[in-house]
């Protein structure tokens, strides 16, 4: 049976996760809130960001883009430009910057149209708008989780999991771009450990091989394996919590070009 993204609960997950961990005193991934895909374990967004903000103050204006492309009619690429737009918005979050937020809140909704979810996140847009107005960050966090969980189940619904799939992957390699970012500003070894991630990078590269034939042998889906191929023994460095700053640097171009690729309308 299929387990969506967001079908157990944060107190759940993170109930069996502690279980595992064999050293809580390490900033790991393992260790706060997420949400179980199968057998894997994905971090909510937010829960992502409420760790980095025990990070310090990150220059977090400083890490958000100038731009994040446009709709290229490309469904695969729109897909991974929503799931990077959503991450960015949690970025915008982090930096108060209230008028980018609610850029984001309308990109979301234009760009969930383009793939035939526009419904599932009207109501969503608009309170990220509202509360971004308000400067409620915590009610806008909310907003943008929900905004991923309500695009990822419309989308499942349409029988359009491959799309969902890449939703998740281009917020989380838009986010493991922005973590590098920070990381290699101020490097310490704990703040490299959230970087091990080889369960879900594992989950990434299966759901990769089991997209549709057509998807599979499109340019882009060939770029984002070659992406995780080139990531996976950096961040497996991980298994003796010493992720190098060299790594963490190579991660960072290798996520960042990837980036500038999905939000390329040549995409």
């Amino acid at each position: 049976m299929r387990i969506s993204i967001f079908a157990l609960t944060a107190a759940l997950a993170m109930t069996s996760l502690r279980a595992e961990t064999s050293a809580p005193e390490q900033i790991d991934l393992s260790s706060f809130p997420a949400a179980a895909v199968q057998d894997v374990v994905v971090p909510v967004p937010s829960e992502i960001f409420n760790v980095l903000d025990k990070l310090g103050s990150p220059n977090w204006k400083g890490e958000l883009r100038d731009s994040l492309g446009k709709n290229s009619g490309n469904r695969a690429q729109v897909a991974l430009l929503l799931g990077t737009v959503i991450a960015e918005g949690f970025i915008a979050v982090e930096a108060e910057d209230s008028e980018r937020v609610k850029q984001i809140g309308r990109d979301v909704l234009e760009l969930s149209a383009a793939v035939g979810v526009q419904k599932a996140v009207v109501a969503r847009s608009k309170a990220i708008v509202d509360k971004a107005e308000a400067r409620d960050w915590t009610g806008t966090r909310r907003e943008l989780d929900g905004a991923l969980q309500d695009v990822r189940g419309a989308m499942i619904e349409l029988n359009d999991d491959d799309l969902a799939q890449l939703v998740s992957l281009g917020g989380w390699i838009r986010g493991t771009e922005v973590l590098t970012s920070i990381v290699q500003k101020d490097y310490k070894r704990d703040r490299a450990e959230l970087l091990h991630q080889p369960e879900l990078l594992n989950y990434f590269e299966r759901r990769l091989d089991n997209l549709s034939p057509r998807l599979r042998k499109s340019e882009l889906v060939t770029q984002l394996r070659a992406m995780l191929a080139e990531i996976r023994p950096l961040i497996l460095e991980g298994e003796g919590r010493k992720i190098s700053p060299e790594s963490v640097e190579r991660i960072h171009t290798v996520t960042s070009k990837m980036v500038v690729t999905i939000t390329s309308t040549d995409a």
